[in-house]
């Protein structure tokens, strides 16, 4: 009876086994990234998040400015979303150039250019 038993489950465990798991044989199609949001649709990008991960080291926690680092939290006020970009993109005295690339850096401009 045990070894009947140990049998079924051994052939259940090979069976089950080869059934589950592998890499399915039908292509998925890609998913559909656009490479810019059309007007009027958010942004895949957390931009808050991207700011806070590479801005209030110098910025300041709340981007208030700390030292010669300007503050963030009214940059809305003195500066355009292009001119945001530009500063992102090429750097501006000691913030150096591509700290933020691509749809984050976009993202970036956006959402600062909001804080007024």
């Amino acid at each position: 009876m045990k070894k009947s038993l140990m049998a079924l489950l051994f052939g259940t465990t090979l069976i089950l086994g080869a059934c589950g798991g592998g890499e399915s044989t039908e292509s998925e199609p890609p998913e559909e990234t656009p490479e810019e949001t059309p007007a009027g649709e958010e942004s895949s990008v957390d931009a808050e998040q991207v700011v806070q991960q590479n801005c209030i080291s110098c910025h300041g926690e709340n981007l208030e400015g700390q030292g010669n680092f300007p503050p963030l939290n009214d940059v809305g006020s003195r500066l355009s979303e292009d001119e945001i970009l530009t500063v992102i993109l090429e750097g501006q005295n000691a913030m150096p150039a591509k700290i933020i690339e691509g749809e984050e850096a976009e993202a970036v401009a956006a959402w600062l250019s909001e804080q007024q």
